[in-house]
């Protein structure tokens, strides 16, 4: 089974209804996936914190978010996780693909790699770090706890991740 397989499967065992995705050359796959998949509503972003306020309002009116997004985006999207999503008690898987660390081709996504997971840490964000595809066999226990608890986690999934799917 394929790592965009696994992903889904992890989706559909937790009854995800709702998926936000920005662009994201590595995840193209799985956003295929879900863009394909008649179960899940998919509405692309053109923002990471504008997919949040979606994902805040899907989960309002009932149905399991998550979001599909870039580590590089971590930043404009403090405000929105601490005044909507952590505030209001929002479950909010974030699978996110993480950018900048050796073997990253592009130089600017370096910096964001930096800070990703201290700035999530100071929000008291669980964070999860799939290096290798058998990783992605935990992502069904990761989203369960995010929906049990009510609070977002990040899954960060990087270029030797992707690189071994």
């Amino acid at each position: 089974m394929s790592v965009n397989d696994v992903i889904m499967s992890a989706l559909h065992e937790n009854n995800v209804e709702f998926v936000t995705t920005v662009p994201c050359k590595q995840l193209a796959g799985v956003i295929e996936k879900i863009e394909q998949d008649s179960n899940i509503l998919h509405v692309p972003s053109n923002r990471e914190d504008e997919g949040m306020g979606l994902c805040a309002g899907a989960y309002m009116g009932g149905k399991r978010p998550a979001i599909i997004m870039q580590n590089t985006a971590i930043g404009v999207t403090i405000n929105a996780l601490a005044t909507l999503i952590q505030y209001y008690h929002i479950p909010l898987p974030m699978l996110i693909s993480y950018r900048g660390e050796i073997g990253e081709p592009v130089a600017c996504q370096v910096e964001m790699a930096v800070h990703t997971k201290a700035l999530l840490d100071q929000m008291k964000i669980p964070t999860y770090h799939f290096h290798a595809p058998e990783d992605a066999n935990e992502l069904s226990l990761i989203l369960n706890h995010s929906f049990m608890a009510r609070k977002p986690v990040a899954i960060l999934m990087d270029a030797q991740f992707w690189a071994r799917a």
